[in-house]
């Protein structure tokens, strides 16, 4: 037997031709599924031995980094239980409660503020209508985000600063230039449209900018590329984008259908598309060997955000202003339309380029012994994982739950050595992480067949 997921026929992926930590074929393994606990970090099988440090891939890996730790199997007889009921925490620290805390208090304040401009009664029907393109947005935000999903509490305080802080600044930045301008010159129309095409952009882009690049400072180890990068952007535009349509919607009940059709049928996305720029900027700057490139990134994306969201505005006041919308189809055409599917062939092309990482990563592992070929196949494929999963919960929920953590577990070792190949993780903790991943997937692996021996019959 090859490892602690056998590959019987009812089994969606592949089983292996050879057992995977070379025990005799047919031969059943030590307890543990024959993937032994580490010895220690930074060295593992044989005592005093270490392995060599080239690698299997393109690419020199930085000095410190070891390659792939043995996993053979031990000395006969029982290995040691290293399953245990405090695997790593996902409590809140202070500072995120703290942050939750803000953010929710300028959320509250976002709605207020809704409800000020319209009245109860327009701002609940502009709630209503605002969730459903904001449900189409954070279904593809999730899509995206499927390989290695963001911690739910960061996305949520993404979605609350700016549908609360980006919103509450924005609100008065914005009101603030417009009536300076108006007490400047008296031209109340010219004051709308300098407020709409110079000051929206430059301070909604700041404000919801500055959200991303907090969430890349707080969680700097865990901001793992331009997926991260895309995804955060993406949320903290939602919300900023749900609390303006609640505002849009509820002035305009006499004229919803039009409305809800040109920001929520044909412009969405518009502003996860401007402030993705942002988050592509910061998703290079995490992977950059420079630990400082962010801060020459981040001004880059900042100003490709706001010229996009000043031709957007342009183009819709041009038309307001002219009676016509021949400039706004034209931008729409010739920029949004073209925008959304780069956008859309950059997201397939970033869920490719994640799958394969985590195969080059976790086959340097398999050449150790830790991972069985087809194991490998299943965690690199969302398809396959998804297939796997259902073949796990027909066996039983500890089956499923247990394959559930063990893909989760070998996809975060398969971005932890990613980190490290690329010259971007602490290699003083980098082998005790490694160590910690690589006990937590053998306990899977344990866990499984525990929850369901039938399979290994």
């Amino acid at each position: 037997m090859s490892s602690g997921y056998p590959g019987p026929s009812s089994n969606p992926y592949p089983a292996p031709s050879r057992p995977a930590s070379g025990g005799p074929q047919g031969q059943a393994p030590h307890q543990g599924g024959g993937y032994p606990a580490p010895t220690r970090p930074g060295g593992y099988g044989t005592p005093g031995t270490s392995g060599p440090t080239g690698y299997g891939h393109p690419g020199a890996a930085p000095h410190g980094v070891q390659d792939a730790a043995p996993g053979a199997y031990g000395p006969g007889g029982q290995q040691p239980q290293i399953w245990h009921g405090g695997r790593r925490s996902a409590a809140m620290g202070p500072g995120t409660i703290v942050a939750l805390c803000v953010v929710g208090f300028a959320g509250l304040w976002g709605l207020w503020i809704a409800l000020s401009q319209v009245g109860p009664a327009p701002a609940a029907i502009g709630f209503i209508a605002a969730l459903i393109p904001l449900a189409v947005v954070l279904a593809t935000v999730m899509w995206l985000d499927r390989w290695e999903p963001e911690p739910k509490v960061m996305l949520l305080i993404a979605f609350l600063w700016g549908a609360g802080v980006s919103v509450v600044i924005s609100f008065y930045g914005n009101t603030a230039v417009a009536l300076a301008y108006y007490d400047a010159t008296g031209d109340a129309a010219q004051a709308d449209i300098i407020g709409a095409v110079v000051s929206a952009p430059i301070v909604e882009e700041v404000t919801k900018g500055l959200g991303v690049l907090l969430i890349f400072l707080l969680r700097r180890k865990h901001f793992d590329g331009v997926v991260d990068g895309i995804v955060y952007a993406a949320v903290v535009a939602a919300g900023f984008a749900f609390t303006e349509n609640i505002i849009y919607f509820g002035r305009a009940i006499e004229i919803l259908p039009s409305i809800f059709f040109t920001r929520g049928v044909m412009s969405p996305f518009a502003h996860i598309l401007f402030t993705a720029s942002i988050g592509i900027a910061l998703g290079i700057a995490s992977r950059h060997r420079n630990r400082y490139a962010a801060w020459w990134l981040f001004p880059i994306g900042l100003v490709a955000a706001m010229g996009l969201h000043a031709l957007w505005n342009a183009s819709a006041s041009l038309g307001a202003v002219t009676g016509s919308e021949n400039a706004f189809l034209l931008v729409y055409g010739l920029v949004q339309i073209p925008l959304f599917v780069a956008a859309i062939v950059l997201a397939f092309w970033l869920r490719r380029q994640e799958s394969a990482a985590i195969r080059a990563r976790l086959t340097e592992y398999a050449g150790a012994g830790w991972f069985a070929s087809h194991e490998i196949d299943m965690v690199a494929s969302l398809r396959t994982r998804a297939q796997a999963r259902a073949w796990a919960a027909r066996l039983g929920p500890g089956a499923g739950a247990a394959m559930k953590r063990f893909q989760k577990d070998a996809t975060s070792l398969a971005y932890m050595r990613q980190r490290a190949v690329s010259g971007r993780a602490d290699l003083r903790t980098h082998s005790s992480t490694e160590a910690e991943l690589l006990a937590a997937i053998s306990a899977d692996r344990r866990a499984f067949q525990v929850a369901a021996p039938q399979a290994f019959r």
